[in-house]
C-alpha cells in the first residue's frame, strides 16, 4: 500500500504521501493520543486510590495543560476549518483523487469525529479557569508558528502549497488568511472556559502540582478554602478527590450491596 501511495501516476496522492507528517490533521491526533495517554494513567492511578500522590498531581496538571493548550483549539480549528473549506469547493482542502486512497469513514474520523472527544471530556471534566494560562498560551504560539513555518518552507523549497487553498490568494489575501489562521485558534482556546462554567457552574477550582495545595472558590462569594494536602490535619477539596472516574465508581458502589 505504502508503494502504491509513493509511485502513484497521480501527482495529489503522492504529494498526500510525501507531506503525510506535515499536515496539521496528523499533530491533532499526536496531541490527543498524548491526553488521552496521560489521562489513562491518571485513571489508573484513581482507581489505585493514588490520586493525591505527585506523580497524580502532575498528570493532571500536563493532562489539563494538553487539553486546554493543544487538544481543544486546534481540533476545532481542523474540524471548522476543513468543512467550511470543503463546502465552498473541496478541491482545495480535499481533492476527489483522496477519495481512492483514504475511505469516507476514515476522513469523518480524522475531520469529524475529533471533536467528539472535546465535547465528551468538557461534559465529564470541569475546567472553568487555565490550569497554567502563560503555559497554554505558548502551547497554542508555539503550535501555530510552527505550523507555519512547515507550510511555508514547503512552499519556498518546492513551489508547491500543501492546502490548494492558498495557491488560489494573492499574497495579501494569504497574509489575511494567516491572520484568521492565528486568530481562531486563540478564540478556540478563550471561549472553551466559559463554555465549561456554562456546563459544571462558576466554581473555580486549581491543583497546583507543585506545592500540592488545592484551591477551591465560589465565585459568589459563600465559599472560599485554601487547603494545603500536605497538613495531615487538613481536609481535601471534595471535588479535587472526586474526579469523574472516581465518583463513577462511588456511585456504582451504591447501587451494588453494600458487602460486595
Amino acid at each position: 500500500m505504502e508503494s502504491a501511495l509513493k509511485n502513484s501516476p497521480d501527482l495529489e496522492i503522492q504529494s498526500l504521501y510525501t507531506y503525510r507528517v506535515a499536515y496539521l490533521t496528523g499533530w491533532n491526533f499526536a496531541f490527543q493520543t498524548l491526553f488521552l495517554l496521560l489521562s489513562l494513567v491518571h485513571d489508573v492511578l484513581e482507581w489505585l486510590d493514588k490520586q493525591d500522590c505527585r506523580l497524580a498531581s502532575r498528570l493532571r496538571y500536563w493532562r489539563d495543560i494538553v487539553f486546554s493548550g493543544l487538544v481543544v483549539p486546534f481540533t476545532l480549528f481542523v474540524s471548522s476549518m476543513f468543512w467550511c473549506v470543503y463546502a465552498v469547493d473541496r478541491e482545495l482542502v480535499f481533492p476527489r483523487a483522496y477519495d481512492d486512497v483514504v475511505p469516507w469513514w476514515f476522513n469523518h474520523c480524522v475531520h469529524t469525529n475529533i471533536s467528539v472527544v472535546v465535547l465528551i471530556e468538557t461534559l465529564l471534566q470541569a475546567r472553568r479557569r487555565p490550569r497554567d494560562f502563560k503555559t497554554e498560551i505558548i502551547a497554542v504560539t508555539v503550535v501555530d508558528v510552527a505550523y507555519a513555518i512547515v507550510y511555508y518552507a514547503i512552499y519556498f523549497f518546492t513551489h508547491r502549497w500543501l492546502y490548494k487553498v492558498f495557491g488560489v490568494m494573492t499574497w495579501w489575501q494569504v497574509c489575511l488568511y494567516q491572520l484568521v489562521i492565528w486568530g481562531s485558534s486563540y478564540l478556540f482556546y478563550f471561549l472553551q472556559f466559559p463554555i465549561n462554567r456554562v456546563i459544571h457552574g462558576d466554581v473555580e477550582e486549581t491543583d497546583n502540582a507543585a506545592t500540592g495545595q488545592v484551591t477551591e472558590q465560589m465565585i459568589n462569594g459563600t465559599k472560599e478554602i485554601n487547603e494545603d494536602k500536605t497538613d495531615a490535619d487538613s481536609k481535601p477539596s471534595s471535588l479535587s478527590k472526586n474526579p469523574w472516574s472516581l465518583k463513577y465508581r462511588s456511585n456504582g458502589s451504591k447501587i451494588e450491596n453494600s458487602h460486595l
